[in-house]
């Protein structure tokens, strides 16, 4: 018998609040994309988790439920040449406020995944709590994780139709063995975060 996740439905039950995360902050090529869901309070999916713990099959499907089920969601991303340009970690923040500023409905609260996040337009340090390891605890934090997850992959396989020999539409432009030596034989492209450097490849390559 399976694991039975129990994920909190809101921190604040008298706010509109929307969950926020992120995927894709470690392959080495491709965007990182960034989801903000704000859910009905008594939503609930007995396979909704964090989308890391779930399978691909479950992923699809739950991404399918949120879009329709969900009060609001948006799903944005941040290319290669901005995350080099800004790095990783603000990229991720900065997709996820722009994720939030494309929701349809306004949230009064945001539920943002891990300990880093920046105050922006209306929203100050009062108006968002963040939360180590949130995508396993809040359904729209897990809601979130699930979209950016499900999104970026959909990306990253019509990628691979265009560059065919780094695999991602098996490693999703994480740093496999298969995709370093992708890159030392047939080197970068315009999809690759130059700002990256694996151990296993010369920085000159970069």
């Amino acid at each position: 018998m399976g694991k039975v996740i129990n994920l909190l439905n809101f921190y604040n039950g008298d706010l509109i609040e929307a969950g926020c995360d992120e995927a894709g902050r470690g392959p080495l090529a491709g965007p990182v994309f960034a989801a903000a869901v704000i859910l009905p309070k008594d939503f609930h999916h007995k396979a909704l988790n964090d989308s890391k713990q779930m399978s691909e099959k479950n992923r699809n499907i739950l991404r399918t439920i949120i879009e329709k089920e969900a009060i609001s969601w948006a799903v944005v991303s941040v290319c290669a040449e901005e995350i080099d340009e800004i790095n990783i970690l603000n990229a991720s923040i900065a997709g996820m406020q722009r994720a939030v500023a494309e929701l349809k409905v306004k949230p009064q609260f945001l539920l943002i995944d891990g300990n880093r996040f920046k105050p922006f337009g209306d929203y100050g340090r009062s108006d968002f709590k963040t939360i180590v390891k949130g995508d396993a605890t809040y359904s729209s934090i897990a809601a979130a994780s699930v979209l950016a997850k499900t999104h970026r992959d959909e990306l990253m396989r019509k990628l691979a139709i265009e560059y065919p020999k780094y695999g991602w539409d098996r490693n999703m432009g994480y740093p496999t063995k298969e995709h370093i030596e992708a890159i030392r034989r047939y080197g970068l492209t315009p999809y690759h975060r130059k700002s990256f450097h694996p151990k296993e490849l010369e920085p000159s390559l970069f």
